[in-house]
């Protein structure tokens, strides 16, 4: 064996995936230190999205104020790779849950600062291709903050300009593109999008992820009631019709505003991650591939990072150890897509706050026992 990949998600709560791999990186070397480790921390589009595409890649980070939530000054960063023409941006390092602290509440939180992320990447420095995360939401704007910060103006029936948030989309009466930054029609705009909810409905935006940000059942129905209005401005006056698209609700409709607005697309987070890093040439020679999640079951065939991994493995018969902290029911089709074997990390039966505690140490001596097992076989 001699050259192991680590691609772990992190463990929600517990540990990122940087430390993951470096954690199995220390153990795989006590056990054979002539293995070449290639690190590639995955991140699903919410916070430390662009620490991770900056530890696989290289890079540098570029801080920038921009507006927050509440449309306060703060101070925000993205990444930018190597190649110096693509960006990395968290929504969440703009209009974020954390951000909005105590105050949490969608109707008034905005995209705007988002907008001036993607605004000083591709003015301040050229980037070309944009790679935005859209996880962990304050906002269901419909991503109309952010559009504003690009040039696109709102008008409501006194033909009076705003910036639209979740409480007014309602009054959005006219769209106006024609003061779009120019640039944003030479750059590719993706976004990564792990979940396939529309942007309004029963399943949409509002109903689904609105009570996490604050919203209560009232302003549910009222935030909801904005996302249709939307919809229907932009399907009547613009032609463009996003609100059924799969993932058009992610991150408080941003999703829907990434594929209206700037005509870019919306993608699964690991399959992103794993074009991004060039990970099928990195199979071409790899031993063994060791990734995890925090909880892996059946729903993790959706999309999710361990499976993503092994279906590209599959391809190259390269072997996948899948290194998890729980292990749900339904995972037959787990096996089924390319993974060898899943191993829990959790060593005795406690509650989560006592095993979350313990989840370095748990880690490190499940890896061991990995790594002691693969002995007998080389």
């Amino acid at each position: 064996m001699k050259k192991v990949i680590l691609a772990p998600d992190s463990f929600k709560g517990t540990m990122s995936s940087i430390k993951i791999c470096n954690i199995m990186e220390e153990v795989i070397n006590k056990h054979f230190p002539d293995i070449h480790s290639v690190k590639i921390p995955v991140a699903d589009g919410g916070e430390g999205t662009v620490e991770s595409f900056i530890e696989a890649l290289g890079g540098s980070i570029v801080k920038v104020p921009v507006s927050g939530p509440f449309f306060d000054k703060i101070n925000s960063f993205y990444g930018i790779l190597p190649d110096r023409t693509t960006a990395i941006i968290e929504m969440a390092a703009a209009a974020g849950l954390p951000l909005a602290g105590d105050k949490k509440d969608p109707m008034i939180t905005t995209t705007y600062g988002v907008g001036e992320l993607i605004k000083h990447a591709v003015i301040d420095n050229r980037c070309r291709k944009i790679i935005i995360g859209l996880g962990g939401s304050s906002t269901t704007d419909g991503g109309t903050g952010m559009a504003s910060a690009l040039g696109v103006k709102f008008y409501d029936e006194r033909n009076e300009e705003f910036i639209p948030v979740g409480g007014t989309l309602e009054k959005i009466s006219r769209i106006d593109m024609s003061g779009l930054l120019k640039e944003i029609k030479d750059c590719t705009i993706l976004a990564m999008c792990d979940v396939d909810n529309p942007l309004y409905g029963k399943t949409g935006a509002a109903y689904v992820f609105g009570p996490q940000k604050g919203a209560t059942e009232e302003t549910v129905r009222l935030l909801d009631k904005g996302l249709e209005h939307l919809a229907d401005r932009l399907k009547k006056q613009l032609d463009i019709d996003v609100a059924q698209k799969p993932g058009a609700g992610a991150a408080g409709g941003l999703g829907a505003g990434i594929l209206a607005f700037l005509g870019g697309s919306l993608e699964s987070g690991i399959e992103t991650v794993l074009d991004t890093v060039k990970f099928d040439t990195l199979l071409n020679d790899a031993n063994l591939v060791f990734t995890g999640e925090g909880k892996i079951d059946g729903q993790s065939l959706r999309g999710k990072v361990v499976v993503g991994i092994a279906r590209r493995a599959k391809k190259q018969n390269v072997p996948v150890i899948a290194v998890v902290g729980d292990i749900g029911d339904d995972i037959d089709g787990i096996y089924e897509t390319g993974v060898s074997a899943i191993v829990s990390i959790n060593r005795v039966a406690v509650p989560f706050s006592i095993a979350a505690a313990r989840s370095e140490s748990d880690l490190k001596e499940t890896m061991d026992t990995i790594m002691r097992l693969l002995k007998l076989t080389l």
